[in-house]
């Protein structure tokens, strides 16, 4: 069983940064693919990010490309998404969610398992 605990939300005022993390319960992290996901009031879940545990090449969202960046560490069986320039448009829920296949998706019906989310909210 995978279980997934995100960290670090809260307030940013807009121009900041901010920095996810997403823990995993350990033994399987270097064989999951992980990935951001977010979800605003009243919208459906997108994507943001991922990494694949098999090649380490990153995807982004085009709303997130340039701004935000994800990043893995084994040794410490953690995910990070580093937000930077975040604006108001980028206050959601984030989630982190993992599978085992070896190539990002963008789909969360891909996903196998995912964490309770972290609130960010960003003032302008």
């Amino acid at each position: 069983q995978v279980q997934l605990v995100e960290s670090g939300g809260g307030l940013v005022q807009t121009g900041g940064s901010l920095r996810l993390s997403c823990a995993t319960s350990g033994l399987f992290f270097t064989s999951l693919t992980m990935a951001w996901f977010r979800q605003a009031p009243g919208k459906e879940r997108e994507f943001v990010g991922g990494i694949s545990w098999k090649t380490l090449f990153k995807t982004y969202a085009d709303s997130a490309r340039g701004r935000f960046t994800v990043a893995r560490d084994n040794a410490k069986d953690t995910m990070y998404l580093q937000m930077n320039s975040p604006e108001p448009e980028d206050t959601a829920v984030y989630y982190c969610a993992a599978t085992f296949k070896d190539v990002t998706s963008d789909s969360t019906a891909d996903y196998d398992y995912w964490g309770q989310g972290t609130q960010v909210t960003v003032s302008s």
